[in-house]
């Protein structure tokens, strides 16, 4: 029997093993997003976190397991291929250009055009309308669509990649790190621009080693470990202890402050 088109999810992972040679980077891991939810994904430096985003991307290809969007199994060939199927990722790094406009970051390419005759032209006017429009929907105020990219803060940076994720059709938005290097003010700021995104329809993916800042805005959570899901809990079913240890290694960890007699 198939299930309600509203509990399909918009994105399923299952059983993922990815190998690099003898390298296990991934061995087992399940995962999936609904429409409408911030389903996080936890784990400490190494865990696998980084090597699971990029194979949901498109980035690798799974040495095991299966992959269906919106319930149909795929198989991406390349990053292109996730972003036609609507995965969009935003990596640390940002992929913009300091000293380019937030216009020009914005669109990136994908710019509108007017026609004059035969000739093509940019439609800086349309570009500039649609880059503030959109940024004042995410909370953040430009002095001018103009404005280096440099000049604003981490976290609306951030915000203009996800904006620009957003205008460009994602269904499925994967944020690699977003708060990791931000202050507090600025963290508020993405953690909000998450919940816009999230009440918007569109499935988030929320990789992050800060408990706290997950449990903030996320439905589910799920803890990776060594390349394997420790297990899926929802927002009410685990407190913020419970996920840390899990995340820092569960049974071992005890085992070893038992073994030494104390607190680790």
């Amino acid at each position: 029997m198939s299930l309600p088109i509203e509990t399909v999810p918009l994105i399923e992972m299952k059983d993922i093993a990815k190998h690099f040679g003898p390298v296990i980077a991934l061995n087992g891991v399940s995962f999936d997003v609904r429409s409408g939810e911030c389903h996080c994904l936890l784990g400490d430096n190494g865990a696998g976190k980084s090597t699971f985003i990029k194979t949901m991307a498109g980035v690798h290809k799974p040495t095991r397991g299966e992959m269906k969007v919106s319930g149909e199994p795929v198989v991406f060939a390349n990053p292109r291929d996730a972003m036609a199927a609507g995965i969009a990722t935003v990596y640390q790094d940002l992929a913009m250009i300091p000293l380019m406009s937030v216009t020009r970051n914005f669109w990136m390419g994908r710019e509108p055009v007017r026609r004059v005759g035969p000739f093509k032209f940019i439609d800086f006017k349309e570009a500039n309308r649609v880059t503030m429009e959109k940024m004042r929907q995410m909370g953040i105020s430009l002095r001018e669509p103009e404005q280096a990219v440099g000049t604003l803060s981490g976290g609306e940076r951030q915000t203009v990649a996800i904006a620009r994720a957003v205008h460009f059709g994602a269904k499925v938005l994967i944020l690699d790190e977003p708060t990791s290097a931000l202050g507090v003010r600025q963290t508020a700021n993405v953690l909000s621009t998450i919940d816009k995104v999230r009440k918007s329809g569109i499935g988030v993916v929320f990789i992050t080693h800060n408990v706290r800042h997950a449990l903030a805005v996320g439905d589910r959570f799920t803890v990776l470990n060594r390349g394997k899901t420790l297990g899926t809990a929802a927002r009410g079913q685990i407190k913020a202890e419970e996920l840390q240890d899990l995340m820092a290694g569960g049974q071992e960890m005890a085992e070893l402050e038992g073994s030494l007699g104390g607190t680790v």
